[in-house]
Order: C-alpha cells, then structure tokens, then sequence
C-alpha cells in the first residue's frame, strides 16, 4: 500500500475505533473492556490475511467498506 493511502487508511480505523468505544460486547477474556483499535486490526488481519499495511492498493476501497462493516456490526 503506498503511504497516502497508508495514511488515509490509519486515520479511518483509529476514526472508526474511537466511535465503537464501549460498544463491543463484553467479554470474561478481558475485565477492563474490549480494545475496539485491536479488534478492528485483528478483523483486518484475519480476512486479508496480512496487515493493513500490506494490503494492495487496488483493495483500498474494499477494505475501507469492510472497516465499516466492523462498526456497523460489533460482536
């Protein structure tokens, strides 16, 4: 991914993180809440199969709908 779209990238998950404060379920694996940056970086992983960094740049705009697609559906 090249470093605009690096940049534009990070800026919409810490965006995204910021709003899902609070709201991810609670869960007995972590008693002082839920760290929604981690949880939307550990979804990215898993469905790419590498970091959001590493991601190509033609798979920017599927990526960005699939971090909404986190928020709109917290589990």
């Amino acid at each position: 991914m090249n470093e605009e779209n690096r940049k534009l990238v990070w800026s919409l998950i810490q965006e995204t993180g910021k709003r899902m404060e609070g709201t991810l379920p609670s869960s007995p694996n972590h008693p002082k809440g839920r760290n929604p940056y981690a949880h939307i970086l550990l979804l990215i992983k898993s469905k790419f199969n590498c970091s959001y960094k590493d991601i190509d740049d033609s798979k920017v705009l599927v990526l960005k709908k699939f971090i909404k697609f986190i928020e709109d559906n917290p589990r």
